[in-house]
Formats: structure tokens, sequence, C-alpha cells
């Protein structure tokens, strides 16, 4: 199987270095090798000192670059629903300029750019592909849009098809603004199908994501949100690179007090990212460029470690059974690494449990032996987060155990009720309705 690696990291600290320069040993090693940027800024041109196309360039034995046409990868795979809702902004009458801007969804580009991974992955061509990524925000964005947009075309595309064939005949005569045929909602279904295959790759034992910084406190501390956020979304990160670190000073004592700066950051990085392995490159006078350079680069950075290994760590969710005075009873765990208990919020709607750390949420479709349970507890633990599930006969909330400092899942009792009395409000108004 084809070793997908993920670089990203805050702006400016080196990450498309360390991508070129992990490609470029990868090349040096006999592994047929791509290295692509779904950057913006595309700066592997610059790295190499190379022209690089929309197409994999060779540039040296093994060795392949390329620069995401990522324009005509949407319009392909957006185009017929931007022509549609272009037509119906054109009928209430916004602007050409205007409805070309409102039409284009955020975030888009850049996830359809991961679909010419998906495709290389399936090429079979490539030991190696390597991700130049946009930096940390935006890669993580862009890492979990697929799962966020499935969960809205499940919703919506299947009731609103049936609907519009039922429906179309008599709208279309009654109203001025085009309903949206076939081609549409193949067009959507054709964008879940991508979303799901992008999702499914990344996510999977085959690709890893590395963290690039500099020891800088602003800048660990990105990073450290980085691998909670990115383990709330199912990725595994696989290693952190510690770029620009100043050697040992010699008698000079301002360069020994920037030395004994950066050194304590690094503990901390240790300490925050362990046991992930860090992979340190020193501080150059100029930015390494050109194959040999990056290559020189990579080396010494990695030293005797194996950067194309699958990593060994499972970083998915899990559901471990158990019998106790409740009955059988269930717990699911999510790897939450850094996760502080006062920036997470959990929440359950039907068969979903929705869990927010930060900005940043997802919707979990829980397993049909938890749906059909109640929440009796949650607690988080040590980097994981477990959410404890009763059957409904057992509805009675258990407080769980929970470590000291752990803000609001201290409350986990109060929110098990809450999530309860929802539940039995849900299902009385279902049982009125009918």
């Amino acid at each position: 199987m084809t070793r997908v690696l993920l670089y990203t990291g805050k702006g400016g600290v080196g990450k498309t270095t360390s991508a070129a320069g992990t490609a470029t040993l990868a090349a040096l090693r006999g592994l047929r090798t791509l290295v692509l940027s779904t950057d913006a800024a595309h700066s592997l041109s610059d790295a190499f000192d190379s022209e690089v196309g929309p197409e994999p360039t060779e540039i040296d034995d093994l060795l392949f670059v390329q620069q995401i046409d990522v324009q005509r990868k949407f319009e392909q795979s957006w185009g017929d629903i931007q022509n549609y809702l272009r037509s119906v902004l054109h009928m209430v009458g916004v602007d050409p300029i205007e409805a070309e801007e409102l039409t284009v969804l955020p975030g888009a580009a850049e996830v359809l750019a991961l679909l010419q991974v998906r495709d290389h992955v399936r090429s079979g061509r490539w030991d190696v592909i390597v991700v130049d990524c946009a930096p940390t925000a935006e890669t993580l964005r862009l890492l979990g849009l697929p799962e966020a947009l499935n969960w809205y075309l499940d919703r919506i595309f299947n009731a609103e098809r049936k609907m519009m064939r039922t429906f179309r005949p008599f709208l279309n005569r009654g109203s001025s603004i085009p309903m949206p045929d076939d081609t549409v909602f193949d067009a959507l279904r054709r964008l879940q199908a991508d979303l799901s295959d992008i999702r499914t790759l990344l996510a999977g034992p085959d690709a890893s994501v590395r963290l690039v910084l500099t020891p800088e406190a602003v800048v660990v501390a990105e990073a450290r949100r980085s691998l909670t956020r990115l383990s709330l979304y199912g990725y595994r990160v696989d290693g952190v690179v510690a770029n620009r670190v100043f050697p040992a000073a010699g008698a000079d004592t301002w360069r020994r007090q920037w030395v004994a700066a950066q050194r304590g950051i690094l503990e901390e990085v240790a300490d925050s990212f362990r046991p992930l392995p860090i992979w340190e490159s020193p501080y150059r006078v100029c930015e390494p460029v050109g194959v040999e350079e990056l290559a020189a680069f990579a080396v010494e950075m990695y030293g005797g470690d194996d950067p194309f290994a699958r990593a060994t760590d499972d970083t998915s969710l899990w559901v471990d059974r158990h019998i106790d005075t409740d009955g059988r009873t269930y717990t699911l765990t999510m790897p939450l690494p850094l996760a502080s208990a006062d920036e997470l919020e959990l929440a359950r709607h039907g068969d979903e449990l929705i869990i927010t750390v930060g900005s940043y949420r997802r919707v979990l479709p829980l397993p049909a032996a938890l749906a059909r349970g109640v929440v009796a507890g949650a607690r988080l633990d040590e980097g994981r987060l477990q959410v404890r599930f009763s059957p409904r006969e057992a509805a009675r909330p258990v407080a769980p155990e929970v470590p000291s400092g752990a803000g609001p899942l201290e409350s986990a009792q109060e929110l098990a009720q809450g999530l309860t009395a929802e539940y039995h409000e849900a299902r009385t108004r279902r049982e009125a309705a009918r």
C-alpha cells in the first residue's frame, strides 16, 4: 500500500521544507515518491528550485513533484452544483459577480485537491506520497470538512431528491425559479462519495499527519491544540518536527540565553507530545534549496529513524462491553490527547453524540448498541474521553470518577440526567404525534 504523509504547522515554521526533504529522502532510498501541495502559496517549486506543473513532474530519480490545479478540480466536482446555484441567484436579481462569489463553497477547493491524493493512491504508481498541507488552521478545517459535509448530505439528499421528483412539475409551472434536476443531485452524490473516500484514506492505517513547529511558545501552543483536534476527527499524528533548533552555544552569553530558552521549550514539547518521536532540525544560515540540500536536511533531521514506517498506535475510537448492576453497559472511548475538560462539551441528539473541543465539533453516529441506551456518565482521563451508556431500563445516571480539575465534566451526572430527560421528552413528543 502507498504510504501517505501529511505535513502541517503554523505558517512560516518550515513545513514545506520538511515535506520536500522527506520526499527527497524517500526517493534516495529507492521509493517511487510524489510530493504535492494543497497550500495556495505553492512553495514546492521554490524549495526544489525547479519548475513544477499541475501534473507530476520528475525532477530527480524516482522523485516527482506536483502543484495541484485546484481550480480545475473544483470545476469538475462542483461545477454542476455551482451552475444551478448561480441560476437561482440570477433569477432573484443577484449581480453575476456576487453570485460567482456566493456559490464558492469555503474550503471546498482545498478538499477537492485531496481527491488527487486519492487518485494517486488508487493508481498504485507510488510507494510514498508526501502532502505539503496549508497552515494548521486551514488544514484542520480541510480535514474536518469531509465528515461535516457528509453529515449534511446524508440528511438532505434522499429527502430532497424524493420531494423534487414528486413536486418538480408543479413547482416548475408555478415558479420562475429553476428546480434542481437529476444532474445536480448526481453531482451531490458524486461529491458525497468523493468526500467519503478522502475520509477513509486519510484516517486509515497507511496515512498519518506530522506537525512541524519551531521552539517558540506560541507555535508550540498551536501544535498542542492541533494534536487534540486532529485526534477529535480520527486522524493519526505520528511525529513532530522541531525545526530551526539552535546548536550548542559557545562562550557568547547572548547565544547561550537563546539556546537555554529553546531547550526549555523543547523539554515542554517532549513532555507534551510523548510518546510521539520528536525530530529536531538545526538552525541553518540559509534555507535548504534543491534536491541535495533537502536530502541533507532530512538525513540530519531523522537520524537513524525510519520516517516511512507505518505508525503502530491506534487513534480510532472503540467500544467496550461489560456487565454491572444496571445490566449490559457500554463504554465508548476516544483518544483526545492534551484536551482539557474546560474546552470539552458533550451532547446527545437522537442516535448521535456531539463532541465539541473549543471551536471544533464532531458529530459521531452511534453504533446501534449505544444508540439504544442512554448516557450514564462521562470522564476525561489521561487524554482519553470515556462516555458510558446504560440500558434505557436502567436510566439512573451514574456519577463517574472524574480527575481533579476536570471542569465541566465534573457535572457528568447532570449531563447524563439532562440527556436522559431530553430523550424521554423527545419520545413523548413522538408518541403524541402518532
